[in-house]
């Protein structure tokens, strides 16, 4: 099991942090996400054979909001 964390740009409210805990939910392999609106900072716990680290920016990515990498 892997963790992951990521910077995530432009939360602003719940509806924020839900939709990038939907992204982040779907990507496959993924065991446990969190997103924090006050740290601005999404983690997770995913399996590495499933998953990688790349995965997870893309779907956060593909709903519009920037990662500070």
């Amino acid at each position: 099991m892997e963790k992951g964390s990521i910077k995530v740009e432009g939360l602003e409210n719940e509806e924020d942090v839900n939709k990038v805990l939907q992204a982040l939910e779907s990507v496959w392999g993924v065991r446990n996400a969190e997103v924090s609106l006050a740290n601005k900072t999404a983690t997770f716990t995913y399996d590495e054979k499933a998953a990688s680290h790349v995965d997870f920016l893309q779907a956060v990515k593909d709903i519009g909001f920037n990662i500070n990498e």
